[in-house]
């Protein structure tokens, strides 16, 4: 949905300098990273909760779920923040 907005901030951010790569490079990185993000935000999505708990028989128990998931989802957050940090600026060779 957001395809055409990272590619433009991508090619921006490598023009400026921000990030210390090619527009090309820069745009896979943006992509793959906002791709990342939006599967781990499927783990605290309300609707997935709630699909979940009447799968499993556990209606009513969404905010217990909520709570367990919330923390591995911060952590997988901060995990992939810092790999995409360590692709743009330590290892850029690894974007393809």
């Amino acid at each position: 949905m957001f395809g055409g907005l990272q590619v433009v901030t991508a090619a921006r951010l490598a023009e400026s300098g921000v990030l210390p790569l090619d527009a090309g490079r820069a745009a896979v990185l943006l992509a793959a990273a906002n791709s990342s993000g939006g599967v781990m935000g499927k783990m605290i999505d309300a609707q997935s909760i709630v699909v979940a708990g009447s799968a499993t028989g556990q209606t009513g128990r969404e905010g217990e779920v909520l709570r367990y998931v919330f923390g591995h989802s911060v952590a997988l957050a901060v995990l992939v923040g810092l790999l995409v940090l360590v692709q743009a600026y330590v290892w850029p060779a690894s974007i393809p």
